[in-house]
This record gives structure tokens, C-alpha cells and sequence, in this order.
């Protein structure tokens, strides 16, 4: 399992030092929730902290856009620095053309479902994308409780996936930690995100160690 801690629970007042903290502690991506208060109702990080935080480390950034219109800011994103930006199937913005515009850039594109959202909506796109995010909360918050029930949503992904013999990762993010990691096994996730379960673990590199284990 990789394991991609979220920004959205480190301290926000020397952002660049907590991910070089968080890369020493043995992380394999840094995630980064990008909100804009009308997709989601919270607003955090944009273009110019990513940009700003670039330096701190070589790890790949990992941009989840839970923004409306996801197409019209994927050229800052890339000149931010980030490696891989996967936006909701669920935005207004249409989802090939934004996976054009996301390759064009060098940048892997994945696509995100919200708990609702079945996992039949990314099908059509999954020879396109490098990534499928599986939400495992409603968006919008950090610290919320595992959906487990989305589970069985990620193994049908993980599933198709390897019918078509494609190399499109599985990601999943909301409420993972210690407790509930092992409630991922078996289902073909690749990559856990996990913001408060290791930022505010006593010992970060001995929780994603943990996590890394399953």
C-alpha cells in the first residue's frame, strides 16, 4: 500500500516544513486538497501554496480538485507543480476534455466519485485516466468517519480495472487510519490518503510504516 498524506491536517502555519516532515517520515505522494466553497462548502488551498511548498520536497503532488470547474484551472495547477490532478466526475467541467487538457500538460489525470456517485461513472473513462479516487467520506471536510460501505464500490473499480488489462491506480481518502485500514484489504486499493491518522499520530513515519503494511 502507498501512502498519501493530506495537507488539509497539518499544521497550516509552516506548511512548507510539514511536508519535509512528512516526506522524512516515509511517505510515497503528499495530497492536496484543493476546495473553492461552491463544489464543496469549504475553501482551503490554491495555486500559489502548492507552488509555495513545491521546494520542501521531491515526492509526487498529489491535486484533488473538489472545485466546480475543474478545466479552466488546470494550467496553474500544472505550473504549481503538481504530478497527478484527479477532479470529480461530478464537476460541470466535461470529464474528456479535462483529461486532455491535464495530459497536455505532463500531468497524470484521474478522476474522483463521491460516496453517491456509482462506481459504473468512471467506466467509460478509465482507458483515458492514471487514477481513480474513491471518496470514502462526503468531501468537503478532513476528520470524518470511514465509509466502509464504499468498499464494495472500490473492489467493482478495482475489478474492471483489471479486466481490461489497464495500470490505472486505486486510490482511496476519508477517515483511514490504524483502525480502519484493514477494512481496505482485499478490495485492489492501491494508495491510502490519510491526513489526521498520520499528522497527528505520535509517531508519523511508525503510522505510515503501519499503513504501508497492508
Amino acid at each position: 500500500m502507498k501512502v498519501a498524506p493530506s495537507l488539509l491536517s497539518c499544521d497550516f502555519s509552516k506548511m512548507g516544513e510539514e511536508v519535509a516532515r512528512i516526506d522524512k517520515a516515509g511517505a510515497d505522494l503528499i495530497h492536496l486538497d484543493v476546495m473553492d466553497g461552491h463544489f464543496v462548502p469549504n475553501l482551503t488551498i490554491g495555486p500559489g501554496i502548492i507552488s509555495a511548498v513545491r521546494p520542501y520536497t521531491k515526492l509526487p503532488f498529489d491535486v484533488h480538485l473538489m472545485i466546480d470547474d475543474p478545466l479552466s484551472y488546470i494550467d496553474a495547477f500544472a505550473d504549481a507543480g503538481a504530478d497527478i490532478i484527479t477532479f470529480h466526475i461530478e464537476a460541470s467541467s466535461d470529464p474528456e476534455e479535462t483529461i486532455r487538457k491535464i495530459r497536455s500538460r505532463g500531468v497524470s489525470p484521474g478522476l474522483v466519485i463521491k460516496p453517491k456517485t456509482p462506481a459504473e461513472a468512471v467506466f467509460p473513462y478509465l482507458d483515458q485516466i492514471d487514477m481513480v479516487l474513491i471518496m470514502t467520506v462526503e468531501p468537503g471536510f478532513g476528520g470524518q468517519s470511514f465509509m466502509e460501505d464504499m468498499m464494495p464500490k472500490a473492489a467493482a473499480v478495482s475489478s474492471e480495472i483489471r479486466k481490461r488489462g489497464l495500470s490505472v491506480q486505486l486510490e482511496a481518502d476519508g477517515g483511514i487510519n490504524a483502525k480502519t485500514i484493514g477494512k481496505t484489504s482485499g478490495t485492489g486499493i492501491d494508495i491510502v490518503v490519510s491526513g489526521t491518522g498520520v499528522f497527528k499520530a505520535e509517531d508519523p513515519a511508525e503510522a505510515i510504516r503501519y499503513l504501508q503494511s497492508f
